[in-house]
């Protein structure tokens, strides 16, 4: 038979109160740390979306750029050339040439307008 004195079963009651405390709160430590792991792999990983979005976002404003420069220097060829083809006195031009360089000019034109509403859009409208 055990016996068991006040002191003795204050320790023991006080032993079998902090031993499954103490596990349990190792347990949730340990969740913790996994879930804070987790989620800063998961903000790491949007942050190199969000960097990879931003990387192809300035290649596409790049390329538009390109295009638009592209077809201002075509349309600048164009002029170009029907204005020398113009100025050869055995050429010959017919109404083809002065409308095609009318259509021309009037393309640049449009184009330079419709980018400098653009440009003027996006300076009043700049996000916060």
């Amino acid at each position: 038979m055990i016996t068991l004195d006040i002191p003795g079963l204050i320790a023991a009651f006080f032993a079998a109160m902090c031993i499954p405390s103490a596990i349990t709160g190792f347990i949730v430590w340990n969740f913790e740390r996994k879930i804070t792991r987790r989620d800063k792999e998961k903000e790491d990983r949007e942050e190199a979306r969000r960097q990879t979005m931003i990387a192809h976002e300035q290649a596409r404003e790049a390329f538009e750029l390109m295009i638009v420069e592209g077809t201002s220097a075509a349309i600048a060829l164009g002029e170009a050339t029907a204005r020398a083809v113009q100025r050869i006195p055995d050429a010959h031009c017919n109404g083809d040439m002065h409308s095609a360089l009318e259509y021309a000019t009037e393309i640049k034109r449009r184009q330079k307008r419709f980018l400098s509403e653009q440009g003027i859009r996006a300076l009043v409208e700049a996000p916060e």
